[in-house]
């Protein structure tokens, strides 16, 4: 059972999209994040995210 919420969040590689993606890791949330490049999300997976 997932427990905290789980967030889809689009155009996470910057701006308002990458504030919400930040913000629910932080808080223990499951992220799913997308951007034109996947690249672009790998400091926030390297910071909040453990990446599965």
């Amino acid at each position: 059972m997932v427990t905290g919420k789980v967030w889809f969040v689009t155009g996470s590689s910057g701006g308002f999209g990458r504030i919400w993606a930040a913000a629910a890791l932080k808080r223990g949330d499951r992220v799913v994040a997308t951007a034109r490049g996947a690249g672009t999300l790998d400091a926030l997976v390297a910071t909040d995210g453990d990446g599965s």
